[in-house]
């Protein structure tokens, strides 16, 4: 698949689609909040060059993946509030679904519900058998998350020279309905 066939996932609140070169600006702002990043990575806000190219790697992905993450609208008023998707760069431990959402959006059940959209996406068009978060031990409210999405604690990494916690579930067993 590519960037162009992005499939657009709608939830009751949020919107999942494609990027686009006009969310940049939108979604620096987003990058550019300490508390926002402090668990992405080793945690610096990236500047408007570096969502750029954080915003062309995400783009990359879809082209060379055939999936990957999605610009997270917000339905009720149009405007950006993150990324949420499925990422899986080459040297990764596995299939990831992941989430990072403006904080002031948090605490409203976005991450949840966009992550929900995705993972269901994962088993259902990509035939996913299981899935993964990484996520820093101290980061609590994403630890939350996947646990809302059914993840349970698997072991730990070091990636990139950060430990994170591999939250994982498997994909659930197709109803038995006798034969």
């Amino acid at each position: 698949m590519s960037v162009s066939d992005t499939p657009v996932l709608e939830t009751a609140r949020v919107r999942l689609r494609q990027f686009e070169a006009s969310d940049v600006e939108a979604f620096a702002r987003i990058c550019a909040d300490p508390e926002t990043m402090r668990y992405i990575g080793d945690g610096h806000v990236f500047d408007l060059v570096e969502t750029w190219r954080a915003v062309a790697l995400l783009l990359g992905h879809w082209e060379l993946r055939g999936y990957g993450t999605w610009a997270v609208e917000e339905r009720a008023t149009g405007a950006l509030v993150g990324r949420i998707g499925l990422h899986n760069p080459e040297g990764w431990p596995g299939l990831e679904v992941g989430w990072l959402l403006d904080r002031s959006r948090w605490g409203r059940g976005y991450a949840t519900e966009g992550a929900a959209a995705a993972v269901d996406y994962a088993w259902r068009e990509l035939g996913a058998d299981r899935l993964i978060s990484l996520i820093q031990p101290a980061n609590a409210r994403s630890i939350r998350v996947a646990e809302r999405l059914g993840e349970r604690h698997d072991g730990d990494v070091v990636l990139n020279g950060q430990l994170a916690r591999v939250y994982a579930v498997d994909r659930p067993a197709a109803p038995d309905h006798g034969v």
